[in-house]
């Protein structure tokens, strides 16, 4: 047999298609190809963007103190909701914790989740994550009423939804990072 790009790309498609039928591999994959495919997510328009309708939220910390979101008022915000057993959640953390590191002190950061202590310490030690980690003890405020996860909400510091990403995203992304820093200037 020849190998010629054709080739190359067949067998590389019919791995992947075998590695997804193989129990122990299936998520493994799904997180790999989710990363390769996600990019940065897009911005709102001005003319359809909402805002928060309330900051009175309660949230308990799981790994930090806990907190109202009350205390974000005027500042950037970013809240992800997530969950552990969740591949496309697990496939965007790596460049979640990127900018978490990079901008902790300057944006407010919440990753909000459903999921028990074992299950989260397991999983923030296994991976070496070391994100604020909360659990809403009070109804979300609107508009923050997504059922699926992960769900990925950029505030600017007037509560105005700047990203609304449903689903993975690479949030490392120059563009990203260049959305935040014209938030923090303003």
């Amino acid at each position: 047999m020849k190998f010629n790009k054709k080739n190359i790309s067949n067998v590389i498609f019919a791995i992947i298609l075998i590695l997804f039928f193989i129990p122990n591999t299936r998520g493994m994959m799904q997180i790999f190809l989710t990363r390769i495919f996600s990019f940065s997510p897009g911005i709102v328009k001005v003319e359809e963007r909402a805002q928060v309708a309330s900051y009175d939220w309660k949230l308990h910390g799981v790994n930090t103190a806990s907190t109202n979101l009350n205390i974000a008022k005027d500042k950037v915000v970013l809240i992800n909701y997530w969950a552990t057993w969740c591949p496309p959640c697990i496939a965007e953390m790596p460049s979640l914790q990127k900018l978490y590191n990079d901008y902790k002190d300057e944006v407010v950061f919440l990753f909000v989740t459903t999921d028990d202590d074992p299950e989260l310490n397991k999983f923030m030690k296994n991976k070496n994550y070391s994100y604020p980690i909360y659990r809403s003890l009070s109804e979300h405020p609107k508009p923050f009423v997504s059922k699926t996860i992960p769900a990925t909400y950029l505030l600017d510091k007037k509560g105005n939804i700047i990203i609304d990403k449903v689903g993975a995203a690479d949030w490392n992304s120059t563009k990203v990072r260049e959305t935040i820093d014209n938030l923090l200037a303003e």
